[in-house]
Order: C-alpha cells, then sequence, then structure tokens
C-alpha cells in the first residue's frame, strides 16, 4: 500500500509538472504579465460607427493571444458590443482598455476618444496664393558707377548685390536711403549681411543739409563675413535736420601698402534687413534688490522639474546653483523652472526695470528668460527673453524691459528644460543679482526695413516672418519671398528657442465649423518645426504637431477636433527655432501650397 501511494504521489507530481510546462510554468513558477499594443487616440463623427478593437491586439509568453479578452470601459461611458460603438454626443471620452492572463495578471492600456459633431461635406474655405508680390525697398536704392561691374536688385527676400567687378571707388557699388528725418538725438544702424566670401563696406550717415559733402558719422573699412551678421555704424545729430545712409560696396583697400587686401571681385553680397536706432534721454539705474548668495535665503533660489525630470536649487557661499540631474522624457522647456526670487519686491505695468547677474554652465542650455509670477506662471507674466548659454563660457547677462503686466511675486526664471544634442544633466551657476527700476527720459525708437515679402492686410490672409534679432534677442534672422507660385522661408541665422524663427499666416475662421489644413513643401536641408493653429492673442493651439521637413517633397495634413463657437481670427505658425537650427547654418524651407477646407456642423 505504501508503494501504491508513493506512486500516486509520483503520478501527481509528474501531472502538476507536465501541466505547468504546458501553461508556460515552467518560467520558475512565474506568471509573465500580458501586454496590449496599437492603442492610440482616435476620432470619429458622433453617429458613426467606432470599433476600439481594429488594429488592436493583447497576448504574453504563456498564453499566447489574448486579444478576444480585451475588455473596454470609457469615461463618460459608452456601450461597447464586441468592441464597438455608435457614439451620439459629441465629446471627449477616455478609453481604458484591460486584458486579465491565465494566471490573473492584468495589463491596462489608455486612449482618447474624440467624437465630433456631425458635419456637411468638406469645401475649401482658403487656398494660399504664392504668386509673386512686390517686395518692399523701404526708400534704399542701388547704384552702380561706371568703372564698377555689378548688379543690386530686391530678390529672395533680401537686396542682393552680385559684383564682378567692385569699380575704382568704394561708392562705385552703393545702396542709399535719402532723406531720413534727424532730430537731437543719438542714432544706430544696423545692416544685416553676408557675403559668398570676406569682403569690405563703409557705413555713412551723409549730412543733407550741409554744403558740400559732410558726414555725421561712419564706421570705415568693415569686413562682412559669410555669415549673416549685424554691421553697425553710430552717429548723433545735435538737432533736426536729415540724413542720407549709405552702404558703400565699392572699391576699398584699408592699408594701401597691401594692395591684396582689398574688396572681393567676383561676390555676392545678401542684405537681409536694416534697422534704424533713434535714441533720446538718458537713464540710470536704481537698484531695489541684490543678492550674492553668501548666505542661504528661504524661496530666493528655487528649481521646479517636472515630466521626468530631476534636479535641485541651491544657494549658499557666494552662488546659486542649479543641478539637472537628468532632463524631461517629455514636455519641453517649460518643464524646468529655475528661479530666482527678488526679496518680495511687486512688479508695476508700465514700469522700466532692470536685472543683471552672472552665469555659467557646465554644458550647453538655451531656453527663456522671463520675469513672471512664481505661482501663476505666464499667466501673469512681465518680461520675455531669451537664454543661450554656450558650455564653461561666464557671461554677464544685463536686460532692460518694460513690464507688461503686474505681478505680484516676481522671479527671475530660467525655464531650461531642453538639453542640448548629447547633454544628459547640466549644472548652471548664478553669481551677483541685481535688480531695479531704471530711472529717466531714455526712449528708443526702432524701424526695421526688412526686404521680405509681406502680403497686404486687405486680403483675406496675410503672411510675414518674425525674427529672434526683430526685438534685440541675441539669435535669429530670416526673409521670406514668393516665386514661381511657392513660398520660400530662408533662415539664415536658428536661434535656439522656437519662436527665434517663426513663419506666421494670420487669417478669420468661422463658427460651428472642423478645419483641415494641408501643407506641402520640403526644404534644402532636413529640418524640423512646431506646427500650431492657434487663436490670436491669446495660446490655446487647435493643432499642435510637429513638421519634420526633408528635400523630398511631402504633404502633410492636421484636423481640428473641436468647433469655434463666434468667429475668431487665428495664426497658423511655423516655429523652427532650436539647438539643432542654430548648427545648421542657412537653410531654406520651399511651400508649394496650403489649403484650409471647412466642414460646417450639420
Amino acid at each position: 500500500m505504501k508503494k501504491l501511494n508513493k506512486f500516486l504521489a509520483l503520478a501527481l507530481c509528474l501531472a502538476m509538472a507536465l501541466s505547468l510546462a504546458a501553461c508556460g510554468g515552467g518560467n520558475n513558477g512565474e506568471n509573465t504579465a500580458p501586454t496590449i499594443s496599437g492603442v492610440s487616440d482616435q476620432a470619429v463623427e458622433a453617429g458613426s460607427e467606432f470599433d476600439a478593437l481594429a488594429g488592436v491586439t493583447a497576448s504574453d509568453a504563456e498564453d499566447g493571444d489574448l486579444t478576444g479578452m480585451i475588455t473596454i470601459t470609457s469615461s463618460p461611458s459608452l456601450s461597447f458590443s464586441n468592441g464597438k460603438v455608435i457614439p451620439e454626443k459629441a465629446g471627449s471620452y477616455e478609453l481604458t482598455y484591460a486584458v486579465t492572463d491565465k494566471g490573473g495578471e492584468t495589463a491596462e492600456a489608455y486612449a482618447t476618444l474624440t467624437v465630433t459633431r456631425q458635419t456637411g461635406e468638406a469645401v475649401e474655405l482658403f487656398n494660399f496664393d504664392f504668386s509673386d508680390i512686390t517686395p518692399d525697398a523701404h526708400g534704399w536704392a542701388a547704384s552702380i558707377g561706371e568703372s564698377a561691374s555689378a548688379t543690386g536688385e530686391l530678390k529672395s527676400g533680401a537686396y542682393v548685390f552680385e559684383i564682378a567687378n567692385p569699380g575704382e571707388g568704394d561708392g562705385d557699388v552703393k545702396l542709399a536711403k535719402a532723406g531720413l528725418e534727424l532730430k537731437a538725438a543719438d542714432y544706430k544702424v544696423k545692416v544685416w549681411a553676408k557675403a559668398t566670401k570676406e569682403t569690405y563696406a563703409h557705413l555713412l550717415a551723409r549730412n543733407e543739409q550741409a554744403e558740400g559733402w559732410e558726414t555725421f558719422g561712419g564706421a570705415y573699412n568693415v569686413k562682412i563675413g559669410t555669415e549673416i551678421a549685424p554691421y553697425e555704424l553710430s552717429f548723433t545729430s545735435p538737432g533736426e535736420g536729415s540724413a542720407e545712409l549709405l552702404i558703400h560696396l565699392g572699391k576699398i583697400t584699408p592699408n594701401p601698402d597691401n594692395p591684396a587686401d582689398t574688396t572681393a571681385s567676383d561676390v555676392t553680397v545678401t542684405i537681409d534687413k536694416i534697422e534704424i536706432y533713434e535714441i533720446t534721454g538718458s537713464q540710470t539705474e536704481d537698484p531695489v534688490y541684490t543678492n550674492d548668495f553668501s548666505q542661504k535665503s528661504i524661496d530666493a533660489v528655487v528649481l521646479n522639474a517636472g515630466d521626468g525630470a530631476n534636479g535641485t536649487g541651491t544657494d549658499g557661499e557666494g552662488k546659486a546653483v542649479y543641478t539637472i540631474a537628468n532632463y524631461p522624457t517629455s514636455g519641453g522647456i517649460w518643464s524646468i523652472k529655475a528661479d530666482m526670487g527678488l526679496g518680495g519686491n511687486k512688479i508695476e505695468s508700465g514700469t522700466k526695470y532692470y536685472y543683471k547677474f552672472t552665469v555659467v554652465a557646465e554644458n550647453d542650455q538655451s531656453g527663456e528668460l522671463l520675469v513672471e509670477s512664481a505661482s501663476q506662471n505666464d499667466a501673469a507674466r512681465a518680461d520675455f527673453y531669451s537664454l543661450n548659454l554656450k558650455a564653461g563660457e561666464e557671461i554677464t547677462i544685463e536686460h532692460i524691459f518694460t513690464a507688461g503686466n503686474n505681478v505680484d511675486d516676481p522671479v527671475i526664471r530660467m525655464q531650461i528644460g531642453n538639453p542640448a544634442d548629447g547633454v544628459t544633466s547640466n549644472t548652471i551657476t548664478v553669481t551677483n543679482l541685481e535688480f531695479g527700476k531704471m530711472e529717466g527720459d531714455l526712449e528708443t525708437h526702432k524701424t526695421i526695413d526688412s526686404f521680405a515679402g509681406v502680403r497686404s492686410e486687405a486680403d483675406d490672409y496675410t503672411w510675414g516672418v518674425y525674427n529672434g534679432t526683430d526685438e534685440d534677442n541675441e539669435l535669429g534672422v530670416g526673409t521670406i519671398w514668393t516665386e514661381g507660385g511657392k513660398l520660400y522661408y530662408r533662415i539664415d541665422q536658428g536661434g535656439t528657442t522656437d519662436w527665434h524663427n517663426k513663419l506666421y499666416m494670420n487669417m478669420d475662421l468661422p463658427s460651428d465649423s472642423y478645419f483641415t489644413v494641408t501643407i506641402t513643401g520640403k526644404a534644402s536641408k532636413p529640418v524640423s518645426c512646431g506646427f500650431f493653429l492657434n487663436p490670436a492673442g491669446s495660446w490655446d493651439p487647435r493643432v499642435s504637431e510637429a513638421i519634420d521637413f526633408t528635400t523630398e517633397e511631402q504633404t502633410f495634413t492636421f484636423e481640428t477636433t473641436d468647433t469655434l463657437v463666434v468667429e475668431m481670427p487665428f495664426e497658423m505658425l511655423f516655429q523652427f527655432g532650436s539647438n539643432d537650427l542654430a548648427a545648421m547654418g542657412e537653410v531654406t524651407i520651399e511651400i508649394s501650397s496650403i489649403t484650409i477646407s471647412q466642414r460646417s456642423v450639420a
């Protein structure tokens, strides 16, 4: 009997072993959790059938295919039958996919179902016309002397000089603007230019009221390089009058003893824009808060990290140290906020302030430099500026701004959630912070003579380009033009934040409709941008996507998923600035068509 019991026990153990092996229990008795694949956000029109299981599968190592065991629930509730449902009410539904294997392990996946209102057939609302438009010279005119062989004309969104032979004198090739009205003020002129090889220029301000040839001042023997850069002329007018601004590109030999060092022949000089500053009055700094970070202070130095990022902010011993252990896995520059408190001082809208501090980063770091509410963020923002730090390079940042809002709890905030290429962590050290008011009557009036083509305000839609340098940020230069029925956007200098290089289009969109935007284009180099369809005057994008332009033409299609209560002005934004773009050099985006179609709610 004992032998029989032993035999039965052995048989039972063998049967259990075989059973475990059959269902995968031979994996040390461990049961692998199932996985669900193919779940993604979806959109469907109300009254249309939605198959939630289309393209969705579930499986695990022990039980194989578990797709038939998937259950689907939603909030708000929908009644699924075999994974299908006909939603009748428009709105957003959060879906939960769940499956449990024979071993009791459960997996879940999540998606959003957007149910749109029933609509009629799509009709074309806008088909952007990229036929040639006449650029604005802003009073600038080119002239070529008899001894020179050159041309100067508006083309490709710029003033372009093709100089085969610069002639015998500096004025034989020139660009001039007459009749600049002056008052008692200081003036600064910035010429944003580049050349296919190094050459020379004189920048002059001729006094039109004087007898004979007399200048208010000049910048002589200016060497124009191959990368776009600002070349400056400064002068002072003692009173009312007028000046002719001159850019001489003809024969210039700075050192007669070295005739080989001279203006280039067979060179192309491109001028994207010319900025004119009129500066009157004076001002002084009135510091209201300083921090040498010699002692720890409550809430003076704070680092907030989200979206998977981690870091700390500490102060004391003469410095504030922001340590980024790792950057976010999602989100953007706003995912890491490094704050410097301002000692409880409040900011008043319309008042002019300044700040300055010294900063160094262990690795490259770009981002936004803001003055805004510690608690309300961009809902109470006084100023918007940019930040661009090179690894190991200590710099002093000095910035003057007029507050755009009242802020009760202001901080100077570095939004630095995006790392440079290859950077996984960073340490940023700040010393000697000073904040205060600017006292005095200093006023600066800036005029930008841009040679980019801008569509008339009288049309149903307009377009233009924004450069970071337009508002005196460090980086961002570009221009646009139309040619052969296409729109071209050439970025001559890439910025490090997305708004440094921005192509915008404005139009009004009607109420009670959904919209489909279709864009066809390519680029001279692979380049990415953020694409947004956003209500003008606020930030609430109805489309927020990425576009990856390549050297081959592609078509991109984007759709809105909610309707407007009333007709509203919208902006369509292509925002290119990034660390990669800043290192890329010149790149041109070629857009052959943009259409917006409308589906009105039935």
